[in-house]
């Protein structure tokens, strides 16, 4: 019985922290200046660059530097945005379309 508490209670809190990962972004006042840097060379013929992304750490937007990948058959991938609305300024993060 003890085990089956276990499991449940590791049940309840990944749906938990799944939920809270997918509700809403997170908006700031301004939108924040993306860093300029040197892109490196392609590693291998046929890799596309991926711009880079802002993630939520630590009470505001950190910058994630791009990177090189394998291109996805049939897809495309969409660059990320900043949206504006009367909240403030909240990062849409990039994906393969």
């Amino acid at each position: 019985m003890k085990t089956l508490s276990k499991i449940a209670l590791l049940l309840v809190l990944a749906i938990a922290m799944f939920i809270s990962s997918c509700a809403g972004g997170y908006f700031v006042y301004s939108q924040p200046v993306e860093p300029v840097y040197e892109r490196p060379l392609a590693p291998y013929s046929g890799a596309i660059w991926i711009d880079g992304d802002w993630t939520w750490s630590g009470g505001s937007y950190v910058y994630v530097r791009g990177h090189w990948d394998h291109p996805r058959e049939g897809r495309a991938y969409v660059r990320g945005t900043w949206e504006h609305n009367n909240h403030g300024y909240r990062w849409q993060r990039g994906h393969w379309r």
